[in-house]
């Protein structure tokens, strides 16, 4: 280990970054979801009250942020930085909630991984002592990317059985360096590598991110020295039933059992009933999962210690015209349960 690097790719936090707040917010399909009676706020439709789609998405991540820092008894304002991403063209829905909070900003992107990938960059600002408090958001509109990434709503397009149901949601948390009411901490981050395996098929997004997800998890545990059965769970971030099934058998064949651990934010977000096929996707899923779902958990003791691996499929709509397979990308963070007032 150099410094505070384990390994490969690891980051082992010398002060682990305190989680002090979160918040989730969804619409109408979240809503009717399993996961629904726990998001901070709900839109009853897809507009969220704006004139546009694009414009309700930018609304979601806003209403998050200021949740997030109303749970803190902050003002947005007392942020030192806000680190945040989507998957609109130049990250428009975050720039553009940002352009409220006069925060200094720093806009990221890293598809459906977004949100990890801001969590451990906040992660570092705080441990490196560069800020003292960060806010990590990130969101996603299913309407906004239908009209970005594939065909007009009113095509009536038919889905493939391994399509994913991008999530209207945002999610938003503020990392803290010192916190003495924090319970969660961020103690890892693995950073991941591009991973192509010549998938070309953008419908089938889980299985051109489970590969990455493999190849992040399976560093993470060799660089920590720790095993599937040393986490509650190894949360993935939006590969679906499809990708699912693929990173255990990838497990499987080097021996490696993460079926009785995995458990996948695509999957929870929504029921086999509403229709999504494959399951959740969208930087708005993992963010809201997380926010929601995950982070409550370890805050109550429920759970001790998590691996969220936040899976992207890093294409664009011309990438996918000109036939380009798709470079997959997946970002790790281990959290941890730690009780009020201890280091």
């Amino acid at each position: 280990m150099i410094g505070k690097r384990m390994g490969v790719s690891t980051i082992a936090f010398e002060q682990p970054p305190m989680l002090s707040a979160w918040a989730a917010v969804g619409g109408k399909k979240e809503q009717e979801g399993p996961l629904g009676a726990q998001f901070d706020q709900l839109f009853p439709d897809t507009m969220c009250g704006e004139a546009t789609w694009e414009k309700a998405e930018m609304h979601m991540q806003q209403v998050a942020v200021r949740l997030a820092a109303n749970k803190c008894g902050l003002p947005v304002l007392a942020l030192d930085l806000m680190i945040a991403g989507d998957l609109l063209g130049q990250c428009v829905a975050s720039s553009y909630a940002a352009r409220s909070t006069q925060v200094p900003y720093l806009g990221v992107y890293g598809a459906c991984s977004t949100m990890i990938e801001g969590l451990l960059l906040a992660g570092c600002m705080i441990d490196g002592g560069y800020a003292q408090r960060v806010c990590a958001a990130a969101s996603s509109h299913f309407c906004t990317a239908e009209r970005q990434y594939r065909f007009p709503l009113a095509y009536g397009g038919q889905r493939t059985p391994t399509a994913q149901w991008t999530a209207t949601a945002a999610g938003a948390c503020i990392l803290s360096h010192a916190d003495v009411q924090a319970s969660v901490h961020l103690t890892h981050a693995c950073f991941g590598k591009i991973c192509d395996l010549g998938v070309t098929d953008a419908n089938n997004m889980g299985a051109a991110m489970a590969p990455a997800a493999y190849n992040t998890i399976r560093t993470l545990l060799s660089d920590t020295g720790t095993h599937p059965g040393d986490y509650d769970v190894i949360y993935t971030g939006d590969l679906g039933r499809v990708g699912s099934r693929l990173l255990c058998t990838m497990a499987q064949d080097d021996s490696i059992v993460l079926a009785d651990k995995h458990q996948d934010c695509g999957i929870l977000l929504f029921s086999e009933k509403q229709d999504v096929h494959a399951g959740g996707s969208g930087c708005g899923c993992v963010a809201s999962v997380l926010c929601a779902h995950i982070l409550p958990k370890l805050a109550a003791g429920e759970l001790r210690r998590v691996i969220v691996a936040a899976t992207g499929a890093l294409m664009s709509p011309t990438s996918v015209q000109q036939g380009e397979s798709i470079p997959g990308i997946c970002h790790a963070a281990v959290l941890e349960h730690v009780g009020k007032g201890e280091s």
